[in-house]
């Protein structure tokens, strides 16, 4: 596996870094783990909350070059990557404000005696993420687990080494002793033989379900805590009393970030059949008005997807599903020239013996099914492996409350299409993964939850 930086708008190799042996793996490990039993892990939080909040500022200080990072690594629009620098301080800054009340002693009640539940570190934890939002997925990893005390072992995607880097660079300027958090440049062999040893004591990965599959695998093999958050084929529902201009926009936005490749992104649209042709129409509209070019042009609606290979993938995906049966509405291609580039694609007529009915689709491919009942939609939404997220759009907001309760996923968002925030949990259920990230759930996945009980005089 090579680390290099491949700019996916030009094709351009930027940089190339080596992978580090496994003699170096080794000492990373020693290092951290040394961390770990020493008092800066184990001591008072305020040492490492402040180091937290150096490391906000640092990365808003630095927004600009940071995000510039992110456009010349993974294609990311820059004005996405911006916002995507300023939430991952965003949420280093919520733990170094929060962690010590997320993480102090809580009261139990019993007869027994006088007893309470205390949170401490547990040891390494390592992460694997992926390349999608390269600073955002690190922090997820780093804000809780810095203020734990667990010293973390991070092996980032492969095409974002830059990024992964200058990350590290960042926790240490913040002031972290070193072994708090270390980059590695690894391949999957690597951290497999590194989740065997006894000082790890968990896991977390963001990435696809077979990547999740085979580290789960090996780390329940060894008895390490997990927490996994996978693919996702979120469905986004329009009811007939919804506000469909505001649905067309939230549907459109919520498709072409980060040029489809994200996990809670909408990608199943079910609309009911009383608005479905206008939907269809406005819908198609704005993708087929969709600027794609260039991401550095504040201008354009949508940059290029990851790598070149991205690219043909996702268009393979969509040729597969047309020679099942579905119909091709919009787009479909690559677009001809340099870069990774496909057109925004719109297809319909999915049947449930069409393998795209139950893929995922991690570019700017958007599925239009249409339902005629709350039951149907149900059903539909439900007819799924995946459990990230979803979307309901409706006036009459009892009514998807109702409907979101019945849905099977991680979280359901009203009126709005799937995002993020430092406060609200994150993660999903079936092979959308397992546990939570932020918030103050995501803090206590790796945490020594330990009962504490006087006994009664």
């Amino acid at each position: 596996m090579a680390y290099e930086s491949v700019n996916p708008a030009t094709g351009e190799r930027v940089k190339t870094f080596a992978n580090h042996t496994d003699a170096e793996l080794e000492a990373a490990l020693d290092t951290a783990h040394d961390l770990y039993k020493s008092g800066w892990c184990k001591g008072p939080i305020q040492p490492r909350l402040a180091v937290l909040s150096r490391l906000a500022d640092l990365m808003d200080e630095r927004n600009e070059s940071l995000a510039r990072v992110l456009v010349t690594e993974m294609g990311k629009r820059i004005v996405e990557a911006r916002g995507e620098v300023a939430l991952s301080a965003e949420i280093i800054r919520f733990y170094a404000n929060g962690a010590e009340k997320f993480l102090a002693p809580e009261k139990v009640q019993t007869p027994r005696g006088n007893a309470w539940v205390e949170y401490h570190p547990i040891g390494v934890i390592v992460a694997v993420e992926p390349w999608n939002f390269p600073l955002y997925q690190l922090v997820r990893v780093a804000g809780p687990n810095i203020a734990v005390g667990n010293p973390v072992l991070a092996k980032h995607a492969s095409i974002v080494p830059q990024a992964a880097a200058a990350f590290e660079e960042l926790v240490t300027a913040a002031g972290a002793p070193k072994g708090a958090w270390t980059n590695l440049f690894a391949s999957g062999e690597q951290i497999g033989e590194l989740m065997k040893d006894d000082r790890v004591q968990g896991v977390a990965l963001t990435g696809s379900e077979r990547a999740g599959s085979a580290v789960a695998s090996q780390a329940g093999k060894y008895l390490k805590k997990t927490v996994m958050e996978l693919g996702g084929a979120d469905v986004f529902i329009v009811l007939e009393d919804a506000n469909l201009d505001k649905a067309v926009r939230e549907a459109a936005e919520g498709r072409l970030i980060g040029a489809g490749q994200v996990c809670n992104g909408a990608k199943r649209f079910l609309v009911h059949e009383k608005v479905a042709q206008r939907f269809l129409k406005d819908f198609t509209t704005v993708l087929a008005n969709t600027k794609v070019g260039d991401p550095m042009d504040e201008s354009v609606g949508m940059g290029p997807l990851c790598s070149v290979s991205a690219r043909d993938d996702i268009s393979a995906q969509v040729q597969r599903a047309v020679k099942a049966g579905a119909t091709l509405h919009l787009g479909g291609a690559p677009i001809e020239g340099p870069g990774a580039f496909f057109q925004p694609t719109i297809l319909t007529n999915i049947s449930r013996d069409n393998p795209a009915y139950f893929e995922e689709f991690f570019g700017p491919v958007a599925q239009v099914y249409v339902v005629r009942s709350d039951d149907e939609i149900v059903e539909l939404a439900n007819d799924s492996n995946f459990g990230l997220s979803g979307v309901i759009f409706s006036t009459n907001v009892e009514r998807a409350k109702a409907m979101a309760s019945r849905i099977e996923t991680g979280s359901v968002w009203i009126n709005t299409h799937s995002s993020t925030s430092p406060e609200l949990p994150f993660g999903g259920i079936k092979r959308s993964g397992y546990g939570r990230e932020l918030s103050e759930f995501g803090i206590k996945e790796f945490v020594n939850q330990k009962l504490v009980l006087v006994a009664k005089a």
